[in-house]
């Protein structure tokens, strides 16, 4: 790990120290290895908190932070002899120099000195209810504190969420994050330039095209590139598949004429990108499709519009969806006798068939990234309603107020069953257009546009 780097994790250990209190100390560690099936792991990924406060990546390690900025990581030692089976470790005794912490020691000895960490510290901080066992872990080493009472030991009185001061921390990403993924989003959107030529060229040479053959050209992209792993699990989706929001890239065959839903993107040196287009599998838009296609672009330019700072976090998503009620009462699939006006379409959650999910989620180390949806510091209820479809209670607490440096989604959709009372020319169609954005200054900025987004520049790309 370069200086630079050094310095970006040392500061954000000093920013979490400084937010723990008088004597405050918080134990984070990694996740833990998987079993896939026997004598198989699924590959490691390590934990998010974790590695924003260390950079480090291998497995069974654990850093503890006090108050006064003194830190120390566990790690698994040197082992020659299982690094011939499982591959190098950096090891406790180059730790400090190799990532800037001050002090660590082999994994084996956490159990041991964990209750010289805790002993007269007023508070323990430790992510809650994310690492199985570890609350329990934690007692066992109060216990041990507890009973040294007797001898003039104190023992922390107070367990307290770190993931609390994390979240807000990792909310608002710094010139290093913003520089990783902005690289993470030019990987995924070549992958998605890559995967619509390849749907049209295939289909042109008359060849036998799956979905799966479009996620093999993601992965292919993503790897060759440096991407450690998809963000998340690929969704390729032909025809009437991508009118399920979590379907997953599987065998069904592209056909002239259907649209393609892919929603994908790489993690890239532990941040996530996350892109979705949908485009016709030989390169040509029908009328129908194009009409709904244009009229999802339409609604996510105008929550691009209403993403800049100041405005709320909800903003984006009420600009999206009047616009798409808009088009839906235009467009026949919502019929203004049976559901009204637009204001009524909105306040009656008429356009719920058709659209079903929020227009955004925050965007980092994991795709659906940490941070409160809520303003702090404004969590008292401005009042309740009861939703107009599930009839469950909701509590109107202020939005997030957007600020430069937060990074969220914009990601509107339609999707079309076949039903009695919906044109027919329209059944079948699942479109969602997605982008990162970028919070900046004066507005923002979408940072996963190198992948085309209209029907004109769809076309051209997918004839060439």
């Amino acid at each position: 790990m370069d200086e630079t780097l050094k310095a970006v994790y040392a500061q954000r250990r000093a920013r979490l120290a400084a937010q723990l209190g008088p004597s405050g100390v918080a134990v984070i560690p990694t996740a833990p290895e998987r079993g896939r099936n026997r004598d198989s792991d699924f590959p490691y990924r390590h934990d998010s908190y974790f590695f924003y406060l260390t950079g480090f990546t291998e497995p069974q390690a654990c850093l503890v932070l006090t108050s006064e900025g003194r830190n120390a990581l566990f790690c698994l030692p040197k082992d020659l002899d299982r690094e011939i089976w499982d591959g190098y470790r950096l090891g406790h005794e180059a730790a400090p120099q190799a990532l800037g912490v001050d002090e660590a020691f082999s994994s084996a000895d956490l159990k041991s000195k964990m209750p010289q960490w805790l002993e007269n510290r007023s508070s323990v901080w430790f992510p809650f209810a994310t690492h199985e066992g570890l609350a329990t872990q934690i007692e066992a080493w109060l216990t041990q504190v507890r009973a040294r009472v007797r001898f003039g030991a104190q023992c922390p009185a107070q367990q307290n969420d770190v993931c609390a001061l994390l979240d807000e921390m990792r909310l608002v990403k710094d010139g290093h994050e913003l520089a990783t993924m902005r690289q993470a989003a030019r990987i995924s959107a070549g992958a998605h330039v890559r995967a619509m030529q390849s749907s049209a060229r295939m289909l042109r040479l008359g060849q036998d095209v799956r979905e799966y053959h479009l996620e093999a050209e993601l992965l292919h992209e993503f790897r060759r590139h440096g991407s450690q792993f998809p963000a998340y699990t690929s969704i390729v989706a032909a025809g009437s598949n991508a009118c399920v929001l979590h379907y997953r890239a599987d065998a069904a065959p592209l056909r002239a004429g259907q649209l393609v839903l892919i929603d994908a993107g790489c993690e890239l040196n532990g941040y996530a990108s996350d892109i979705t287009r949908t485009f016709p599998a030989d390169g040509h838009f029908t009328p129908p499709q194009q009409a709904l296609y244009e009229l999802v672009l339409a609604s996510q330019e105008a929550s691009v519009q209403a993403t800049r700072p100041g405005a709320r976090f909800t903003d984006p998503h009420q600009a999206a969806v009047r616009v798409l009620a808009q088009g839906l009462l235009d467009e026949g699939l919502l019929v203004r006798d049976q559901v009204g006006g637009l204001d009524d379409v909105i306040e009656k959650r008429a356009y719920f068939p058709f659209y079903m999910h929020r227009t955004s989620h925050w965007l980092g180390m994991d795709v659906h990234d940490c941070g409160s949806y809520v303003e702090p510091g404004n969590s008292d209820s401005g009042g309740s309603r009861r939703d107009p479809i599930s009839g469950e209670l909701i509590l109107d607490r202020p939005s997030r107020i957007l600020r430069p440096g937060m990074v969220l989604t914009l990601e509107p959709g339609l999707y079309v069953r076949p039903a009695s009372n919906v044109p027919e020319q329209f059944w079948n169609i699942g479109i969602r257009i997605e982008d990162d954005a970028v919070v900046t200054e004066s507005g923002c900025e979408l940072i996963t546009r190198d992948v085309p987004v209209s029907v004109r520049d769809i076309e051209a790309l997918m004839r060439d």
